[in-house]
């Protein structure tokens, strides 16, 4: 469970390219070589695409795996939610994530695969943090002090999540959410990007805009029961 203020970080399009490209040159460095790459859904699609046409892999599926929700919300348990759709009984195969974290995510995907009857198991993610449970046999960056990481694929469901964290404790103007994902998050928040997340959570109906504050929907009717 996850404080409710802790830092994060924004990984742009260019640097998740870079510790892909920088991954590539870590496994291709190895020597090994897999006969299948796994994607870890959600977060290890882009990745793991990305890491496939580096090293020129074909042969590239996913399993998703759920443990992580938005803004940090860490569900119950992990599980595989959608398995494997082909046999990989004793197949060699490189396991691909975004991050580790607890590293209960990779855990579970590797106790899953080896169940599976793989001949080999190898894990590779794009940054791996010094405090997870999980060391991964590759990463192109450690992470030593601890953080959250918000990747340019998950960036509008992550800042969704954390504006819906800062509501949480009341309506507020769209400035004091800004000054709040700043202070509580270590987020600068572009404009045009807060809007269009703000748009979307009226759209939703998950918030609504009421006497120039933006609070969670029905929030009048919650705290006058």
């Amino acid at each position: 469970m996850l404080p409710d203020t802790f830092p994060c970080e924004l990984i742009t399009w260019e640097r998740a390219a870079a510790l892909g490209r920088r991954l590539a040159q870590v496994v291709r460095e190895s020597g090994y070589r897999p006969d299948l790459a796994v994607a870890i859904g959600r977060g290890g699609y882009v990745p793991a695409r990305v890491l496939c046409d580096y090293l020129r892999y074909e042969m590239l599926t996913s399993i998703k795996i759920e443990h992580w929700g938005e803004a940090g919300e860490e569900k119950p348990e992990t599980t595989v939610r959608f398995p494997l759709s082909i046999d990989v009984i004793g197949s060699r195969l490189l396991v691909v994530d975004d991050v580790t974290d607890t590293g209960d995510t990779l855990t579970a995907a590797v106790s899953y695969l080896r169940d599976c009857g793989a001949a080999e198991i190898r894990t590779a993610v794009l940054q791996h943090k010094g405090t997870s449970g999980f060391l991964p046999d590759y990463y192109a960056e450690i992470v030593t002090d601890w953080r959250w990481i918000i990747y340019p694929w998950a960036v509008y469901e992550d800042l969704s999540g954390f504006v819906l964290r800062i509501l949480k404790k009341g309506p507020a103007t769209p400035e004091e959410i800004v000054d709040d994902l700043t202070e509580d998050f270590s987020i600068t928040a572009d404009t045009r990007m807060f809007a269009e997340i703000c748009a979307d959570l009226f759209q939703r109906g998950e918030a609504e805009l009421r006497d120039g504050k933006i609070q969670i929907s029905g929030w009048g009717n919650l705290h006058h029961q």
